[in-house]
């Protein structure tokens, strides 16, 4: 996990807190009423306990991804036999199409898209065709600043949107109530709503309450150790 991918300039994980922080957060989803299927350590692939980039879970389908970074490319490999239990409707993105889960958010039947580093224009238009033959949509949006789309983002149903940086202004997602998060606490921006409560990370103090005025049920979690690899709450968990 120390040796994983990283541009935020804050340092090595400590890796025994990291431990705890990720056990503390298989209790949260918990709390949220899931069932959680936890996989074991692969210690080849440092990145790998940011399983949503591996995959996209939809209602009718799940895709298998085809990561962008060249080290998590058979982190793919990895999840296929675990998706297998859960979906009879699979599908995987193809060279030269690259596609994380990371840039990509579901918004009830509708995918938006994030073009960025690990995230091409070929796995965006090989992921909305596969979408649209079970009669779901997606379209892409160009990010410029951030790692991956929900970076930045984080819907939290109800037609609220938590959103920072370039996306307080994109056009695209000027349908929704949005709720700007300070730049100050852009990570904040990455919080996930489960059931009703959202999941948001520990340390930002304006996001929770703004997110505490929109009417949610908050439940803060640390997750300090994987925010040093440009990792958030989406990151860690596949959910559907």
């Amino acid at each position: 996990m120390v040796s994983g991918i990283s541009t935020a300039g804050l340092g090595l994980p400590d890796y025994q807190r990291a431990l705890l922080q990720h056990a503390t957060y298989i209790e949260a989803l918990q709390a949220c009423g899931l069932q959680v299927t936890v996989l074991p350590a692969d210690e080849d692939f440092p990145d790998s306990t940011f399983v949503e980039d591996a995959a996209v879970l939809t209602p009718a389908c799940a895709i298998i991804a085809r990561p962008g970074a060249a080290s998590r490319k058979p982190e793919a490999e990895l999840i296929a036999p675990v998706i297998d239990q859960f979906y009879t409707r699979i599908h995987a993105i193809e060279a030269p199409g690259t596609l994380e889960g990371g840039d990509i958010m579901m918004v009830g039947q509708y995918f938006y898209i994030g073009l960025s580093e690990r995230t091409n224009r070929a796995g965006a238009d090989q992921l909305i065709g596969i979408l649209n033959r079970y009669g779901m949509q997606g379209s892409v949006v160009e990010l410029a600043d951030v790692l991956h789309l929900k970076t930045g983002l984080g819907y939290l149903e109800n037609n609220k949107l938590l959103a920072t940086g370039e996306f307080l202004a994109e056009p695209e997602f000027q349908q929704y109530k949005l709720l700007p998060v300070d730049p100050h606490e852009a990570y904040a921006a990455n919080s996930v709503w489960i059931n009703g409560t959202v999941l948001t990370p520990m340390g930002f103090p304006k996001t929770r309450t703004q997110i505490e005025l929109a009417g949610y049920k908050v439940l803060e979690v640390d997750v300090s150790e994987f925010q040093k690899l440009d990792g958030g709450l989406s990151c860690l968990s596949l959910r559907f």
